[in-house]
Parts: C-alpha cells; structure tokens; sequence
C-alpha cells in the first residue's frame, strides 16, 4: 500500500510505501469496547471521608431509659454515628477507596488500536464521521517534516489550506456551542467537535497549529485510541509527518 507525499504548500512529491498496520481488518465492536475501558478507566476516584458523621463522642445509657439505645452528645438528646440520625455518618455515599479502573485483554485493545488506526487511510470513514476535506487527497495523509519548522500561525493556516483540510476547520469552528447544564459554570463552557490530528516526532515544536479549534497534536511513538477515534467512532481526519509514519507500528 502506497500513499502521496505533501509539501507544505499541498505540491506532490512523490509516494511512500505504508507500513502493513494501515490494512489491518476493522473491528468496530473491539474499538468502542477499547474506548469505553479507557475513557471509564480515566475517572478519579471521589468520595466522603471515612470518617465523616463519625467524629463527636458520645456515650448511651444502657437499657431501661424508656429510649433508643444509641450513642448521643453527653448532656443532649441528639445521636450520633448512626446513619438514620441527623448529623450521624453517611449510609451509603461513594467511596473513595472504590477500584473505577476497567479491564480489557491485551489483543483486544491491539486490534481496537489497529481498526483505528487503519480507518484513518479509509477516506469513507473519514467522511462518514463528519470531517471535510479536499476530493483528490490521497489517504492516509502524508506531510513532508517541514511542518516542525513553522512558527506563525499563518503560515499553519497556509499549509492547511494548500492541503485542502482547512474547510475542516472552519467546521469545527462554527458548530462550537455552549455547553448545556452545570459544566458550563466549570470551566468547560464551551463544546468544540474535533477535526485535524497531527501526528509527528516532534510535538512540542507544533504550537503554531494548537491554536485552531478542534486540533490535537500526537507523537508517533504513542497515539491513544481517545485521540485516534475520539468517542469511540473511529474515522479521523489525521496529517502524518513522513518521518512519523515511518515508525508507525513500529514503538506501540
């Protein structure tokens, strides 16, 4: 399997052979199983304290008192401890010690990894899941390294553009809507649908693109199914740099 190389200004420049993961079979059963482990297994562990409700001393007076044998505040009615009493602990309220972590067998999540991997060179999928792009662009899409040497954003916007993948942007940029309900009070008020994953060797020198709605920046060495099929729906519109998907495969 072959694929075009790209200059920075969309001119060919020839092919490149494709390493042999891009033909892996498509198993969208086992990515959305993979995806669901680690989005599921990324939560944070929250809960009261174990001893909340149980902190105030208190003593009971035995049998025979014509009331509840309980512990109680010396010198009040009021109880304490139990958890059907004002002020007493918590009967059942989440723990922090509870395991939120989930399981998933290494093949599986190798071939989660591959079906996502692979739905990136099919440009059906890629346009199935929504993104925009030019007609006649060879997938997967392959970039000469002389992205890592760009500093403007304007000259971002130029590559992308000669690419023909900025339309892409511009999608993400107009269907950003306000969050509904309380997360938009948490510092996530807005939503913005993903659109352009670069993956290269060199991330951190990429800050020329991070500034666009909707990209994400990888390295080759370890692209994560979130950012690979976000959602769990695989199909994204990914630019590689020659120099990354030649190792491709190759460090996972």
């Amino acid at each position: 399997m072959k694929t075009q190389i790209y200059s920075t200004k969309g001119e060919n420049r020839g092919e490149i052979e494709v390493p042999e993961i891009f033909n892996s079979p498509l198993r969208d059963d086992l990515l959305k199983k993979a995806f669901r482990v680690v989005s599921l297994s990324n939560r944070r562990p929250y809960g009261s304290s174990p001893l909340a409700g149980t902190r105030r001393v208190g003593s009971t007076s035995g049998p025979g008192m014509g009331i509840a044998r309980m512990s109680r505040v010396a010198g009040s009615s009021r109880a304490i401890e139990h958890a059907s009493t004002k002020g007493g602990r918590s009967a059942h309220s989440p723990r922090s010690t509870k395991v939120l972590t989930l399981k998933i067998n290494k093949k599986e999540k190798a071939m989660a990894w591959n079906t996502a991997l692979a739905m990136t060179a099919d440009p059906e999928a890629v346009k199935i899941r929504g993104h925009q792009f030019r007609e006649d662009l060879s997938f997967p899409i392959v970039v000469e390294d002389g992205l890592d040497s760009i500093i403007k954003s304007k000259d971002a916007m130029e590559v992308l553009q000669s690419l023909g993948v900025w339309s892409d942007i511009e999608r993400s940029k107009e269907k950003t809507k306000i969050r509904a309900g309380r997360g938009k009070m948490r510092n996530r008020r807005y939503r913005t649908p993903k659109s352009i994953l670069i993956v290269t060797e060199n991330p951190a020198q990429m800050r020329a693109f991070k500034g666009f709605p909707g990209i994400d920046i990888a390295y080759s060495g370890n692209i994560s199914i979130s950012k690979l099929a976000p959602g769990g729906v695989g199909g994204r519109l990914v630019i590689f740099t020659e120099s990354a998907i030649k190792k491709i495969g190759v460090e996972q």
